[in-house]
């Protein structure tokens, strides 16, 4: 599975354990947006911070793994989703990451003026490829990015934060329902005839 290898954490030598309580990644001074967070998950303590280079290979694997378990990584958005390189040039890429350093998730944020935004109103933000580690899943990791995205929001004095999913993920819409975002069938729409997205939002101000 996907978060294994090269980005898998060294420090941590018990079987199955996610993450560790190595001493911490330090803190690395980024662009405006109060990075890095330290978020306490269950048995994790993650840091969300905008991805390294060197992390843009990982965060590749795991967003393509992670859409490839729900049937969403076909054709060439395979090469799209692997491409993380281009969304931290283009967008915000942001990285959850544990004390050792591995790469659990990952969710590209849209701030105005970014290519990547797709349905995202003037005021408001845009986030996407939401993605999880397989092997990590289950442990608030893309709660609290999804947090993450919505302090980027309100940080950058915007009025809102929308975003797509397709029709048929019935756990990423509980995932987006729980902190308050709602469903606007307006902006539903469809990239190619065979994937039908519907849209979320949610005001924060």
């Amino acid at each position: 599975m996907a978060g294994r290898g090269r980005n898998q954490c060294h420090a941590c030598t018990k079987s199955g354990t996610l993450g560790c309580r190595a001493t911490r990644t330090p803190p690395v001074t980024d662009r405006s947006g109060g990075y890095p967070h330290y978020v306490d998950v269950g048995e994790l303590e993650l840091t969300i911070r905008p991805a390294h280079p060197d992390e843009y290979a990982a965060v590749g694997a795991v967003t393509v793994a992670a859409y490839r378990a729900v049937g969403m990584a076909r054709g060439e958005y395979v090469t799209q989703l692997r491409d993380a390189a281009r969304r931290a040039h283009e967008a915000e890429l942001l990285v959850a990451v544990d004390t050792g350093g591995v790469v659990l998730g990952s969710v590209t944020f849209c701030p105005a003026g970014s290519t990547w935004r797709e349905v995202a109103r003037e005021d408001e933000g845009e986030f996407r490829m939401l993605a999880v580690s397989p092997w990590a899943q289950g442990h608030g990791i893309g709660r609290a990015l999804v947090k993450a995205c919505l302090d980027r929001t309100r940080a950058l004095g915007l009025g809102g934060l929308a975003l797509s999913t397709p029709q048929s993920n019935g756990r990423a819409h509980r995932l987006y329902e729980q902190p308050g975002f709602r469903r606007d069938p307006d902006r539903d729409w469809a990239p190619i005839p065979s994937v039908e997205l519907i849209v979320y939002h949610m005001r924060v101000r």
